[in-house]
This record gives C-alpha cells, structure tokens and sequence, in this order.
C-alpha cells in the first residue's frame, strides 16, 4: 500500500467515524448507546456499564490483510454488545494468550461507571503480550471503572506476523499494521468517547509490556500526533524497533518459507499456515532514530506521561522457569549463569548481588537481570522524556502479589514481577483473585492510574533532572525511592 493510499485510509476512517456525531447514552434506557456506526446495546449492572465486541475497523480479511486499517461498515437496526469480538489470530504463549485463529479481530470495549452525569477521563488500554498474544478481552475493566469513575476501553489489534510482517511486496512503509489499528481505535474513541459520558479531550493511552511500547511508538510517531492527552508506560524500556530494511530482511525470510514473493501470494497463505511459521515479528520499525533517541532530541507527541518499572520484572521469567520446571536455581548455578552471561563484569556483579542479600539464588539471578534489562533503560527514558514535558515516574514494588492460577510456585516469593500490577487495576482471569488484604492497595493503584488520566497527578511528585523523585508503589507505604543507587545503575551504565 502506498503512502498516498495509506493516507486516503485514514481520511476515510475519520469520515465514517464522523459522519454520523455520537450521541449521549438514552437517560430513560443506559444500555443503549448510539455511536458513528450505528446503535449499541450493552450490559448494566449496578455498578457499572460495559459495551463490548464494537467494531472500529472493517475486518482485516482477504484483500484487506497487510494493508492499513478501513472503516466498519455502519449496521442496521441495534447491534448487540454483551460480547467481546473474537481475539485476533495467536498461537498458545504460557497464561496470557487468547489463542485464535480468526482475523476478524479489529473490535473495542468500553465501560463506564453505572452513572455518567459529567465528562469522564477516557483510558484507552493496549494490552500486552510481546506484540504476539492477547486480547482486550482478557482485561475486565469494571473496578477500573467504577472505582475510578472513568471511562476504560480495552482493544484488540493485529498481533506478530498479521500486525508487524514488512515487504516490499506489500508497499513502503509496511510492517506495522498493529501500530495502525491502535490508531485507528483511538480516533473512534476521539470521535465516540461523549456518547458513553467520557470528555473526548481528555484520552490517557495506556499499555504495559508489548503495550507499552506501542505507548513509546505512539509518542514517538508523528502519525498519532493530536490522538491522545497523556500516556502511561507499564514495563516497557522503549527499545523494541527496527529500520525499515531490517525489518523488510527478516520478512523477505518469513516470506521465503511460505514459497511467496509477492502480496497476492502472501495474502492467500491461510491462517494457520501463517501462524506456524512466523515466529516473531514483534518489533515496531521506524524508519528514524530509536524511541530514546527521539525522546531526547524533544521530536516526539509532548503529553504528560507517566513511566513504570516493577522491582522484580524478571522475577516472572526466573521464578516460572523454576515453577514449570520444578529445578531451582542454586549458589553454583547463580554464579555460573553470571559468569556466562556477563563475562567482563562477572566479579563487580556478584559483589554487588551477593547471596547473602536474597532469599534464594533465584531471586539473587532475577534482580541482576531486571536492572540492566529493565531498569536502567526505564529510568534513561524518563529523563530523556522529563528534559520535554512533564514525567512521573514509579517503581512498583509491592510484594504481596497474586501469582498466576493453578501454576506451580517458585522457590522465592514472586513480589513486583513483570505483570504482577495488572491485577491490582484489572479483573484478570489467568490470576489469583486479590485477597482481602489485597483491595486497599488495589483501590491506590487505580486512585493513582484515574487521577493521572483526570488531572495529570498521580499523587507523587514530578520527575525533572533536578529531583530525579520516583515513586516506590507498595501496600506497607508509597514512597520516594533512590532507583538509581538500589538498583546499582551506575554499574550498567
């Protein structure tokens, strides 16, 4: 698809989307709801509002398939929306995967407290699983919602192969039809936000993991300039992209093992052929300088963000490992995997993370991957950023964590692992339910998440080069934390 094309695309999906202004929800009747294609008919609770299965793109099928995102068709009559649509294609991954096999995937869902008097902060949710798994489905935002009194809308968008291949059979700029589906939900929300009580000026983007670097790629992208107010990055280092040629290299290879050399070809592969043989396609490609670097020369969408990082990101990686395989890491076994990991640091790391400081080898090997890995970069994006506009950033550290649903545990408590904030905001099924114990502090976490969407204030303090302040999240007490000395980041510079 050329750029010219690409660009009437988009123009189309904004006429739709305009032709027909959203309209309140009926006072007499709050299931139903009218919106740019047409007339909804969602849940009501007591508590809250949901409309699901909404489609924002016509499906990505057939001749469709690779090229950027087009405008639903408009329905008759009223669609029904107790549903969410079918996820979009993925194989098995672990917890968090939706397996599918369908491409008509490009549907949203939208919940509201029960009453919608005022205008709302809108949250637009793009989930995570490495750009390769997942579904809006998976992240029931009724607590989200109603304990905040927001508006959540949870998306899907095309995933690995479907969202991220790039060829120069399928036109310039191809390989990230994911990123354009996410452009293209946040236009229908602009567009339709009134119609559920939310403020169409007010729309925070938020992901965590793959997620959040679409979050990176949003800011950075020229393309989603004016989509979006503020933005939340969970877990996400900025550092997934590739050049256009790179990208187009690893594609001609994937097309190479279909025995396809043109788009015809390709868009004809069926389904689970493609699945099976396309590995990972996970990396956004930007034709310019990485996101860090954009950040730091200021050519990126100027909003208030706001950066996260878990304590024990690999804590998730380790402690599963552990757990599916039931061999825990040993004093030997750590130092070894130092050594063979970091060979010209080997010595300095394991005098800095010695054994004596963790509870098990394990969680001794998990801390010195997340800080280079994690961390570090974090902590380099948020003052790239804060050098711009305005940054808050946190640490999630919470330790009394639910663990994920009949899944064997590792040998070290899991704490702050990578995921492990999604169910203090979400309802997430592949997880423990929160305790009792649990609730309060998942009641700040959603307190902190709306009221940076409402206001852009969190509850902490901003963080500028001259008070790096970062905010340790935790149910024993929120605090400013020194990240840059507990995590030994001088020794990753």
């Amino acid at each position: 698809m050329t750029a010219k094309t690409t660009l009437l695309a988009t123009l189309a999906i904004t006429a739709a989307l305009l032709a027909a202004p959203a309209t309140a929800a009926s006072a007499a009747d709050p299931s139903t709801v009218a919106v740019s294609g047409g007339t909804l008919r969602g849940t009501v609770t007591s508590s809250h509002r949901s409309f699901q299965g909404i489609p924002y793109a016509a499906p990505p099928v057939g001749d469709l398939r690779w090229t950027a995102p087009q405008a639903a068709r408009p329905w008759p009559g009223t669609r029904d929306a107790t549903q969410p649509g079918a996820p979009c294609a993925q194989e098995v991954s672990m917890e968090l995967s939706d397996p599918s096999t369908t491409e008509d995937c490009l549907y949203l869902n939208v919940t509201t407290p029960r009453t919608t008097a005022r205008r709302l902060p809108v949250m637009v949710f793009v989930h995570g699983g490495s750009l390769t798994y997942g579904s809006g489905r998976m992240y029931d935002a009724r607590r989200l919602a109603s304990q905040g009194n927001a508006v959540v809308v949870t998306i899907n968008y095309r995933l690995g192969a479907f969202g991220f291949l790039a060829h120069p059979a399928l036109g310039p700029g191809s390989g990230n039809y994911g990123i354009q589906d996410q452009q293209a939900a946040l236009r229908w929300v602009r567009a339709n936000a009134t119609a559920f009580g939310g403020d169409a000026r007010n729309v925070t983007v938020f992901g965590e993991s793959g997620g959040g670097h679409s979050i990176c790629s949003h800011l950075a992208s020229p393309s989603s300039a004016g989509l979006f107010d503020r933005a939340i990055i969970q877990s996400a280092p900025c550092n997934w992209t590739r050049t256009q040629a790179e990208a187009e290299t690893q594609g001609q290879t994937f097309a190479s093992t279909l025995g396809c050399s043109e788009a015809a070809c390709l868009r004809a592969t069926p389904t689970d052929l493609v699945l099976a043989k396309a590995g990972r396609f996970a990396q956004p490609t930007i034709a310019a300088r990485p996101h860090l670097g954009t950040f730091a020369s200021g050519r990126f969408n100027r909003v208030p963000v706001m950066v996260g990082v878990n304590r024990d990101e690999e804590q998730l990686r380790v402690g599963g490992t552990e757990a599916a395989t039931g061999h825990h890491v040993t004093a030997s076994g750590y130092e070894q995997a130092i050594r063979a990991q970091f060979p010209a640091k080997a010595t300095e790391i394991l005098a800095r993370y010695p054994l004596t400081s963790y509870a098990t080898p394990g969680a001794a090997l998990s801390a010195v991957q997340t800080d280079p890995a994690w961390v570090k970069p974090s902590y380099d994006i948020t003052k790239a950023l804060a050098a711009h506009t305005a940054v808050h950033m946190y640490e999630f550290s919470e330790q009394n964590t639910p663990w994920f649903a009949g899944f064997g545990k590792p040998s070290f408590a899991p704490g702050a692992y990578h995921t492990a904030e999604l169910p203090f905001l979400f309802d997430t099924s592949w997880t423990e339910p929160l305790t009792e114990a649990q609730k309060p502090f998942a009641q700040h976490m959603i307190t902190s998440w709306t009221g940076f969407a409402r206001t852009g204030q969190p509850g902490w303090c901003r963080f500028t080069t001259r008070t790096p302040y970062v905010q340790a999240l935790a149910s024993t007490g929120s605090a400013r934390t020194d990240l840059a000395r507990t995590h030994h980041l001088d020794l990753w510079s």
